[in-house]
């Protein structure tokens, strides 16, 4: 059974940071693509990162200089470190492995 389990969501002011992480398990992580998704309220789902086995990295324009993919093969795991966050930032992220998406997880920036 496939789980891809996103964690470290929260509140934070504009300016501040969070890093989110996603747990994964049924699949070989390990030459997965990885990526980050992200959902506004009344907007369609956006790719925000994501990671290659290889760890390369592609951002959308709009995080670039602020957010930071990686993984740990050995846990499994898929990071999303979030610096200097911004009121659009707001949004229920997801974890995808370019088949099966996580449940989300909420980060609120307040401005």
């Amino acid at each position: 059974q496939v789980r891809l389990v996103e964690s470290g969501g929260g509140l934070v002011e504009a300016g501040g940071s969070l890093r989110l992480s996603c747990a994964a398990s049924g699949i070989r992580f390990s030459i997965n693509t990885m990526g980050w998704y992200r959902q506004a309220p009344g907007k369609q789902r956006e790719l925000v990162a994501t990671i290659t086995m290889t760890r390369s990295t592609n951002y959308a324009d709009s995080v670039k200089g602020r957010f930071t993919i990686s993984r740990d093969n050995v846990k499994s795991t898929v990071y999303l470190q979030m610096n200097s966050l911004k009121p659009e930032d707001t949004a229920v992220y997801y974890c995808n492995n370019q088949i099966y998406w996580g449940q989300g997880t909420q980060v609120t920036v307040s401005s």
